[in-house]
C-alpha cells in the first residue's frame, strides 16, 4: 500500500514540476494527434457530406465500408501501415517508419472513417430538412454541401472531438509504426505501457492522469458545444 501512495505522490510531483521527459511525451502525443485529426477532417468531412447529399450506384457499399472501418482493430491498421512503410513496402523510399510521420498516417487511417461515418449521419439528417428547399431554389451541389457543413458546424465539432478522443488514446497502431523510441516516437499511451512493464509506476501514473484530464476536457468541450447548439437552435 505504501508503494502505491509513493507512486501517486511521485506522479503528482512530476506533473507539478513540469518534468521535461513528461512534457516531451505529452507534447509529441498532442502534435501527432492534432495533425492526424486535421488531415482526417480535411478528408472525412467532404466525403461524409458528399455521401449524405448524393445518390449514386454503390453509395450503400461505400457507407458500409466506412462503417466497417470504424471497428477495425488498431493493430491491423498498424500492421498494414508498417508493411506499406517498411523497406520492402511500396512507400519504403519515404523512410517514414519509426517516425512521428508514420504515427500520423496510422492515426489518420483510424480516425478518418469515424469522421466520415458520423459526419455523414449528421449531415444526412440535416439534409432531410433542407432537401426540398434546395431543389426548389435549384441550389448547386457544392453550394448545398457548403451550406449543410456550415449549418451542422456545432455537431461536426462534436464529431471532430470524438475523433480526437479516439486518436489520443491509441496505443497498438502507433507502437507498431512508431517503435516507441524515447524522445522520438514515444507517445503517452505507449509510454504508459512501457513504464508499467518496467515497474516505473510514477511516470505511468503521471501520464495516465494527464490522459484522463485530456479525456475530461474533450467530454466537457462536447457538452459545451451541444449546449451552445441548443441555445442557437432556440434563439
Amino acid at each position: 500500500m505504501q508503494d502505491f501512495r509513493n507512486a501517486f505522490s511521485l506522479a503528482f510531483e512530476l506533473i507539478a514540476s513540469l518534468d521535461a521527459n513528461l512534457l516531451s511525451i505529452v507534447g509529441l502525443s498532442l502534435r501527432v494527434t492534432f495533425a492526424a485529426l486535421l488531415i482526417s477532417c480535411l478528408i472525412g468531412l467532404p466525403i461524409g457530406a458528399a455521401l449524405a447529399v448524393s445518390r449514386f450506384p454503390g453509395r450503400g457499399a461505400i457507407v458500409v465500408v466506412f462503417n466497417t472501418m470504424m471497428g477495425l482493430p488498431p493493430v491491423v491498421i498498424g500492421l498494414l501501415v508498417y508493411m506499406m512503410l517498411s523497406n520492402a513496402g511500396p512507400l519504403g523510399v519515404l523512410r517514414l517508419l519509426y517516425t512521428p510521420g508514420a504515427m500520423v498516417i496510422a492515426q489518420t487511417i483510424l480516425v478518418t472513417p469515424i469522421i466520415v461515418a458520423l459526419s455523414r449521419q449528421v449531415i444526412e439528417d440535416l439534409d432531410r430538412e433542407y432537401a426540398e428547399q434546395f431543389r426548389s431554389l435549384v441550389v448547386p451541389f457544392p453550394a448545398a454541401m457548403a451550406a449543410l457543413l456550415w449549418d451542422a458546424r456545432f455537431a461536426l465539432a462534436t464529431v471532430a472531438l470524438a475523433g480526437f478522443g479516439r486518436a489520443i488514446a491509441e496505443v497498438g497502431a502507433v507502437m507498431i509504426v512508431g517503435g516507441n523510441i524515447n524522445h522520438v516516437t514515444r507517445a503517452m499511451t505507449t509510454a504508459i505501457a512501457l513504464e508499467t512493464s518496467k515497474g516505473d509506476l510514477a511516470l505511468a501514473l503521471a501520464l495516465g492522469i494527464i490522459l484522463l484530464l485530456i479525456a475530461m476536457t474533450v467530454n466537457a468541450a462536447v457538452q459545451g458545444i451541444k449546449a451552445s447548439a441548443r441555445r442557437n437552435a432556440y434563439a
